[in-house]
């Protein structure tokens, strides 16, 4: 019998699977469509101290292999998430979640991540510093070393929870962003967050979405996001979520190869709701097929 489990700084998983933040919402849509304590957590949608509509219409555009978004961390904002949508998480979710924050200053941040810090349901504090769908924060954080170590330092000073800081593909050398959040205290790293790119539109000659550019994510974009945690998985010594283009068992096993502790799924599940339900069932199978045991004994093993 194949053993699917891993564990994230302390956080025991059932199996690697984990919902990417911004494509599973809270889990209420998808608790309808199946028993999602199949998973082996969820990030839920990126909040922010403040109630957000997010950025102006179209703010999706579909490419050949996978889409342009330009959403803007909507969301209700922290007060809510705790009022409102953690009460009714725990009714169809018994497992921890991970609470994925953004923020447009440091002081946003810390304000944020020291309230869900609070939350029995939070498992794992996912910050966000990768975004490059907002102004004034988010992907901009994610840019530069020591911003990034300021936002790092800032927020571990406020939780007592594992801080897993989430970053940018935009940059010249992923690394030493990795080893600056590591060093200033950092978790885990999760990467990577989209790349930025656009359509445009050849009948209005402007571009597809209002604000121009967006996150390009979906499969094409897995050989970045596999090279990426390859590289980070050389440089740290603190776990690796991966994410990126995933989108099968296959895809899954390649990121743990690479130095994934877990796997996160994105714009797959936009397409397939179903498609961690069904990645987490194919798994046994797929291990059998590469005469692979265990995935915790293969976490790193391309090295």
């Amino acid at each position: 019998m194949v053993n699917l489990g891993v564990e994230l700084s302390g956080l025991k998983l059932d199996n690697p699977i984990i919902p990417a933040s911004g494509t599973f919402g809270y889990g209420h849509d998808f608790a309808e469509l199946y028993d999602i304590n199949i998973l082996g957590s969820f990030s839920f949608k990126g909040t922010t101290k403040y109630a957000r509509f997010g950025n102006p219409t179209p703010r999706i555009a579909e490419c050949e292999s996978g889409m342009i978004n330009s959403v803007g961390l909507q969301n209700p904002g922290v007060d809510s998430v705790i009022s409102d949508e953690l009460p009714l998480l725990k009714k169809y979710f018994n497992k921890k979640v991970i609470a994925n924050v953004g923020g447009f200053s440091i002081d946003e941040y810390v304000y944020t991540c020291e309230k869900l810090d609070y939350e029995e349901q939070v498992g794992i504090i996912e910050v966000n510093i990768s975004c490059p769908n907002v102004h004034g924060g988010g992907m901009s954080f994610g840019t530069n070393a020591s911003d990034a170590a300021k936002v790092t330092e800032s927020v571990k000073k406020v939780t007592t929870k594992p801080v897993y800081i989430k970053l940018s593909p935009n940059v010249t050398d992923i690394t030493e962003i990795a080893k600056a959040c590591e060093s200033a205290g950092a978790d885990g790293i999760s990467l990577i967050n989209t790349l930025l790119g656009m359509r445009i539109n050849l009948n209005k000659k402007r571009p597809v979405i209002a604000n121009k550019m967006g996150g390009f994510s979906g499969k094409a974009i897995f050989p970045i996001a596999l090279r990426m945690v390859y590289q980070v998985y050389e440089a740290v010594s603190v776990p690796i979520m991966g994410m990126g283009g995933v989108s099968c068992a296959e895809d899954v096993i390649e990121m743990m190869l690479a130095g994934a502790t877990a796997v996160q799924i994105g714009a797959a599940n936009l397409i397939d709701p179903y498609v961690c339900r069904d990645i987490i069932n194919n798994l046994p199978d797929t291990m059998k097929k590469y005469d692979i045991q265990s995935l915790n004994k293969i976490i790193g093993g391309a090295h």
